[in-house]
């Protein structure tokens, strides 16, 4: 048992303290807690609490942490796992969790707490409230202040994977968070009044393919439109990654855009990534032809060009980001008056139809650059009506058509 001492305080009132110890840090210190009862009795039962719970691996330890500080110690060790250009995305993430728990302190929040949040986000939590057409007559327009149910699910996951650290870590009894989900009400409004854009179709896309034939981005528009990510295109170099006589471009650097404002150049997120695709002749032809026009321009402009050996350049040789390309996409768009999609979107629509065509899951996984079949086809393939008419087709014949 361990000494329980008789303290006076300076209001005369008796009271009853001990100091345990509770084990040791991850720096392998010794951790102590000091413990005061009313009474004796109270003392030696929090003691002979105290002392169990160590024993069995159990005892969450008294903190004064709140939320906003180990928040802040998560980020500092995870950092260290993360991509530059993720970095940015976890900040914004976990400045929500800061603002709106940050003072709670950690041992003091509550699984209700934490469906509060999730209902602060979903309704008040846009930094800029927007307006957005319904589609009623009565009421055309609606304000919402809110996040997307989407936006609010990472969020979540951020503060469910960082309480469950702090649960690893005994500085918690239970992950609160674990099971608080966005209402499923919330996402049913939210695909009222946002609908998915469906990629292109197959005449889309051939109508697009069939207008930037002139384009001088051609053939880098072109490599979006066989399933390469927009930062694969504008991190694609010369010597390293194409190969004309081949006709096969390696995908091993990517150039991405942090927040609209500057570019990361790194290597692909996952090995997965890292893969040689040979190239359609369409393609293969636009890149010789990309490859001669830049030579010229090159020439055109001597000491005024910049060699810089990437493949997506303007006219003085200067290398373009993922947003100029974007823009440029958008612009042709605009001209040949085709839906406005997302370069991204392109890639759904290749996959789509590789898929629908009879490409074999671990090929059509190969190509997007997954290391999981399925998670290429729950993610990119949602065939249309379209797709679905040869199982049409079918019936007929069940039909006594023929």
């Amino acid at each position: 048992m361990a000494e329980i001492k008789k303290v006076i305080l300076q209001n005369g009132k008796t009271r009853y303290r001990f100091v345990v110890d509770v084990g040791r840090d991850e720096n392998g210190k010794r951790k102590q807690l000091t413990i005061t009862k009313d009474t004796k009795k109270e003392a030696e039962a929090e003691y002979a609490r105290i002392r169990h719970q160590r024993d069995a691996g159990t005892l969450i330890a008294p903190s004064k942490i709140t939320v906003g500080e180990w928040v802040d110690e998560w980020f500092a060790k995870k950092k260290e796992d993360l991509e530059a250009t993720t970095i940015p995305n976890y900040e914004t993430q976990l400045s929500y969790i800061k603002n709106r728990l940050g003072a709670t302190r950690l041992q003091a929040l509550t699984e209700d707490d934490c469906t509060a949040f999730v209902q602060w986000l979903l309704t008040n939590g846009r930094r800029r409230p927007v307006l957005v057409l319904t589609g009623d007559p009565d009421r055309p327009t609606e304000t919402l202040s809110g996040l997307r149910p989407s936006s609010v699910d990472t969020i979540l996951a951020r503060l469910k994977e960082i309480l469950g650290r702090a649960f690893v870590r005994q500085m918690v009894r239970a992950n609160v968070a674990e099971y608080v989900n966005v209402p499923k009400q919330a996402r049913k409004q939210d695909r009222r009044l946002n609908p998915k854009v469906k990629p292109w179709t197959v005449p889309e896309v051939q109508q697009f393919v069939s207008g930037i034939r002139d384009d001088r981005l051609c053939a880098p528009l072109m490599e979006s439109l066989m399933g390469m990510r927009p930062a694969e295109v504008a991190g694609q170099r010369w010597e390293q990654d194409v190969d004309l006589a081949r006709g096969t471009v390696a995908v091993l650097n990517t150039r991405t855009m942090v927040r609209n404002h500057y570019t990361v150049e790194k290597d692909t997120k996952t090995t997965s990534g890292e893969r040689t695709l040979p190239l359609p002749r369409l393609v293969w032809d636009a890149l010789r032809g990309f490859k001669a026009l830049q030579a010229r321009e090159r020439l055109a402009a001597g000491e005024g060009y910049t060699f810089s050996g990437y493949v997506l350049v303007d006219e003085l040789g200067v290398p373009l980001d993922t947003r100029k390309l974007r823009e440029r996409a958008c612009g042709l768009m605009e001209v040949l008056g085709l839906r406005r999609v997302r370069l991204y979107d392109a890639r759904h629509a290749v996959l789509k139809y590789l898929a629908v065509n009879g490409v074999t899951d671990v090929v059509l996984a190969a190509w997007a650059g997954h290391t999981n079949a399925a998670f290429t086809k729950a993610k990119y393939v949602a065939p249309d009506a379209e797709d679905l008419r040869s199982a049409a087709a079918a019936l007929d014949g069940l039909h006594g058509l023929r």
